[in-house]
């Protein structure tokens, strides 16, 4: 049986965010996921080819301005027609480190998402305010239950 693939795309331009990215992570990489590779790929990196390899794919973005990262947005904008017509229904979650509510950033990210038929696998996971060390628990939870999803064919 052919190990599942799971993509993380999150943007970490301070060590707080990296933390998160690497959360995220180490959630997806636990001991007790037996046929899932989990790996990060910084979303001004990541290319068309990296989505149509993934069997699920989690997004991390900061909140800038209101708006999902300007990275994370290269991604979308880079990506979108290239995997739309072969990555419907591909399982995704996301994570937002939000300065403040998260809202317009949530709504852009769902926006593109529901364009591209992306099946959402939870809610997505905002995490405002100012920072707090259970962040990193949160998101490494996320990534744990993206992993164990796609390991027992749930996703």
């Amino acid at each position: 049986m052919p190990r599942k693939q799971l993509l993380i795309v999150a943007h970490a331009p301070s060590p707080n965010t990296r933390r998160l990215a690497e959360a995220a992570l180490r959630g997806a990489s636990h001991a007790d996921i037996e046929q899932v590779d989990a790996r990060w790929v910084p979303p001004l990196e990541a290319q068309p080819d990296d989505v149509l390899a993934a069997d699920a794919i989690l997004l991390g973005t900061t909140e800038n301005l209101g708006y999902m990262s300007g990275a994370l947005k290269d991604f979308f904008d880079r990506c979108y027609y290239p995997v739309l017509e072969q990555q419907q229904g591909l399982p995704c979650a996301l994570y937002i480190r939000a300065g403040m509510d998260g809202t317009g950033t949530r709504r852009a990210v769902e926006s593109i998402v529901t364009g591209l038929r992306w099946n959402w696998v939870q809610e997505p996971l905002t995490l405002r305010g100012d920072w707090q060390d259970g962040f990193e628990q949160q998101v490494e939870e996320l990534g744990l239950y993206l992993a164990a999803g796609l390991d027992n064919g749930v996703f």
